[in-house]
C-alpha cells in the first residue's frame, strides 16, 4: 500500500480532546437515573406548577389552534424572521415600539441564539473585544462569548456564602472597562443567584456605562417572573436611556412557556454603524441557522395581537409569578438562613453550601442541584418543601 493509502482519515479530528459533560445535561441525566420516589429536581431551569408539571399555557394553546387554521403555507420567512413578532415583543420589553427605539431587531433560536449573534456581531466589530461578566452567572454564558473569540474578563458580583450584591464591585469593574467594551448584564431575576440591583442602582450602572461608552449586552431571558412585567423592564430601561450603543438578547422561553420552541430576539442599537452593523448580523444568522424557526414566534404574536389573549397570557404568567413569590416567602421563613431568598426575585437562588454538601444533599436526600448550590424554585411544590427543607437543615449544620 502507498503512504497516501495507509492515512486514516480521522486525522483531520487528531487535534480535538474530549470535553467535560455539560453540568445541567449532566444533572438531567443523573436524576433521571436515581430510583427514589422522593427525589427533588431543582437542577433544571425551567417552570414548573405545583403539580411539579412544565405547562403549556392556554393563551398558547388557543393561539396554536389558531395558528393550525389559519397559516397558509410554511415557506421561509428569510433570516430576520417574523416582523410582527419582533414589533409586538419590542413594547413589551423596551414600553415602546421598535422604530421607536432606534433599534433594528431580529428573530433567534432563543435566546441562546441571540446571545451568539450579539458575541458574533462584537467580535467581527472589535475582534478580540472585551466582554465583562459578573459572577457567578449561567454557566454557558462564558463559553459561548469565549467561543465567539472575544476576550472574557469577569468580576464577582455575588457573595453566595453572605447572600448578598456586590453592588461596589460590579461599578469597581466598570471603572477599570475601556471604550468599546461590552458588558453583560441580566435584566431581572439574575441566574443564578435570584439578585438584582434595585432602582437606584439600576440608574448608577446605566451612568457608568454611559460616561465610558461601555456597550450593554442585557439577556433578558425571565421578564414577568420577578415582580411583574412593567417592573422587570426597569433596569433594561434605564440603560436604554442612557446609552447610545446597546445590545438585547430576549427570550421567550419562561414567560411564554416555549422552551423546546426555541423562540428569541435579538435588538441592536448601534449608532451611525447601524446599518453596517444590522446587515453583518443578518450575514451571522444566515451562516449560523439560516432562518429561525417560525412556531413559537408565530403563535407568541398571535396572543400579543390579540386584547383578550394577551390579557389571558398575563394573567397566567401573574399566576406563575406569585408561585415563585410564595415559594420564596415560605423559604424566607423556614429557616433563617434562607431569608435572603424572599427579597430575591425570579426562578434561581444559590443556596450557602459548599460543594460537600451539595454533595450530600443529593446523596443522602435525593435533592439535585448545581454545584455551587444554585436551585430552581419551581421544583419546590406543596409535596416536597418541607422535605426540602429538613434535608437543607440537616446538610447546613455540618
Amino acid at each position: 500500500m502507498t503512504t497516501l493509502q495507509k492515512a486514516r482519515s480521522d486525522v483531520l479530528f487528531e487535534g480535538l480532546t474530549p470535553q467535560p459533560p455539560d453540568v445541567v445535561l449532566s444533572l438531567i441525566r443523573a436524576f433521571a437515573e436515581d430510583p427514589r420516589a422522593g427525589k427533588i429536581d431543582l437542577g433544571v431551569g425551567v417552570y414548573k406548577d405545583e403539580a411539579g408539571a412544565t405547562p403549556v399555557f392556554a393563551a398558547m394553546k388557543a393561539a396554536e389552534a389558531r395558528l393550525l387554521e389559519t397559516q397558509a403555507t410554511k415557506s421561509y420567512l428569510g433570516p430576520e424572521g417574523d416582523f410582527g413578532f419582533l414589533e409586538a415583543i419590542a413594547p413589551v420589553a423596551f414600553g415602546h415600539t421598535l422604530a421607536q427605539t432606534g433599534m433594528f431587531g431580529v428573530q433567534t433560536p432563543g435566546g441562546t441564539g441571540a446571545l451568539r449573534l450579539a458575541a458574533e456581531l462584537a467580535n467581527a466589530g472589535r475582534p478580540g473585544a472585551t466582554l465583562w461578566l459578573g459572577t457567578p452567572s449561567w454557566p454557558i454564558h462564558s463559553q459561548i462569548f469565549a467561543e465567539a473569540g472575544l476576550n472574557v474578563r469577569t468580576f464577582p458580583q455575588y457573595d453566595a456564602a453572605a447572600q448578598r450584591l456586590l453592588f461596589d464591585e460590579m461599578l469597581g469593574a466598570l471603572e477599570t472597562a475601556q471604550a468599546g467594551d461590552v458588558v453583560l448584564l441580566h435584566g431581572c431575576c439574575h441566574n443564578p443567584s435570584g439578585a438584582d440591583p434595585d432602582a437606584d442602582q439600576w440608574r448608577q450602572i446605566a451612568r457608568s456605562l454611559a460616561e465610558r461608552c461601555l456597550v450593554p449586552l442585557i439577556d433578558l431571558a425571565y421578564q414577568g417572573l420577578g415582580e411583574g412585567l412593567e417592573p422587570d423592564a426597569l433596569g433594561l430601561r434605564a440603560v436604554l436611556d442612557q446609552c447610545e450603543s446597546a445590545m438585547v438578547a430576549y427570550s421567550c422561553d419562561k414567560n411564554f412557556g416555549l422552551y423546546r420552541e426555541r423562540t428569541g430576539a435579538l435588538f441592536v442599537r448601534a449608532g451611525r454603524h447601524q446599518e453596517a452593523a444590522r446587515t453583518n448580523v443578518l450575514k451571522f444568522a444566515r451562516c449560523g441557522w439560516s432562518m429561525p424557526p417560525d412556531h413559537g414566534a408565530a403563535a407568541a404574536r398571535i396572543i400579543l395581537e390579540d386584547a383578550d389573549l394577551a390579557a389571558q397570557w398575563r394573567a397566567e404568567l401573574e399566576t406563575c409569578r406569585q408561585r415563585l413569590a410564595s415559594v420564596r416567602q415560605i423559604l424566607a421563613k423556614a429557616d433563617p438562613r434562607l431569608a435572603p431568598i424572599g427579597a430575591q426575585k425570579g426562578m434561581f437562588s444559590i443556596l450557602p453550601l459548599n460543594p460537600d454538601q451539595v454533595g450530600r444533599m443529593r446523596a443522602a436526600f435525593g435533592v439535585y442541584m448545581l454545584g455551587n448550590g444554585r436551585i430552581n424554585l419551581a421544583g419546590l411544590t406543596p409535596s416536597n418543601i418541607e422535605a426540602f427543607v429538613r434535608a437543607f437543615g440537616a446538610c447546613a449544620e455540618e
